[in-house]
């Protein structure tokens, strides 16, 4: 209802005093700004993110374990509303048909960005590729490193003699295990990885391969992944074989390294990393858009916030 001194429209969620929802008398207007009290525009929120990169592939024959996807969290306390923000889920790296595996995808949210984990050591003499965690290495090599800095860590160091054991990847949480050379060509379990509860619910993301096994078919043991989707190494020492795994699809898991070629059927090929996740958490007052599309991702409710998780793609998201 129009008023006799005129009005002003004001923001839609706060009443004025008198008038209706949103609209205020040139007066209260006038009062408000000499108190300090008119509303200010909103132009940016908070968000709460985690984002894992795509996990590294393990390698090839008696191989090293990939190394996790960089495991990076915290909070953006000022994103513009109806601004694009690039954001990526990395994939994850295939495993090794013939040397080493292929790095993990970087995942990216604004200007966070998580580095794909590193490919695990093929078979004798190599390092794992370095990456968000370092992949395995064969004998006698160290672990390939975690680079850059602060999103996981090294990957496990080859042993020597008697067995010459490869290691497993890093993940987000500890190294990767080196080669358990007392125990036949035994490869190193992933590092484990980190817990996050952005969702809600604690989850492990970003746990290491495992290193593939070995040449002695009495005793080999089959190597574990870390906790937060990394996979098993192959054991191919034994007949039948034991056949590796790949890392846990949006985990950015490394994957199992593979195993000698003694057996059948033959496991000397790596298994790929996982792939990655980028998840945001933010006021349920707003909502968020993917313009021009490109992502796969849903969202949820809890607790006054919404939850969306992001688990393939890249493009553009919007919140208003």
């Amino acid at each position: 209802m129009p008023r006799g001194n005129g009005g002003i429209i004001g923001p839609a969620n706060i009443p004025s005093t008198g008038s209706a929802k949103g609209v205020w008398s040139l007066t209260e207007a006038q009062l408000a700004q000499k108190q300090g009290t008119w509303p200010s525009i909103v132009s940016s929120i908070a968000v709460e993110y985690l984002v894992v990169a795509g996990g590294g592939g393990g390698g090839y024959g008696t191989a090293g374990g990939g190394g996790a996807g960089g495991y990076r969290t915290g909070t953006d306390p000022a994103v513009s509303l109806a601004t694009n923000v690039t954001l990526t889920v990395g994939g994850g790296g295939a495993g090794g048909t013939s040397g080493n595996g292929t790095n993990g995808s970087n995942s990216i949210f604004s200007t966070i960005t998580s580095t794909g984990g590193g490919g695990g050591a093929a078979y004798a003499f190599t390092t794992g590729n370095s990456g968000g965690s370092g992949g395995g290495s064969s004998f006698p090599n160290a672990g390939g490193a975690a680079s850059p800095s602060g999103q996981g860590n090294a990957g496990g160091a080859g042993t020597g003699a008697p067995y010459y054991s490869p290691g497993g990847g890093g993940g987000a949480g500890a190294a990767g295990g080196a080669g358990k050379s007392s125990n036949s060509t035994s490869g190193g379990d992933g590092g484990i990885g980190l817990q996050s509860s952005i969702t809600g619910t604690a989850t492990y993301y970003a746990g290491g391969g495992g290193g593939g096994g070995g040449n002695n078919p009495s005793s080999a043991v089959q190597s574990t992944g870390g906790s937060g989707g990394g996979g098993a190494g192959a054991v191919g020492a034994k007949t039948p074989s034991v056949a590796g795994t790949a890392g846990t699809a949006n985990t950015g898991g490394g994957g199992g390294g593979g195993g000698s070629g003694d057996a059948s059927p033959a496991v000397v090929n790596g298994y790929a990393g996982g792939s990655g996740i980028v998840i945001l958490k933010y006021s349920d007052a707003y909502s968020i858009s993917n313009p021009g599309g490109g992502l796969t991702y849903s969202t949820s409710t809890s607790g006054g916030y919404k939850i969306t998780s992001f688990t393939a793609g890249t493009g553009n998201i919007q919140f208003a």
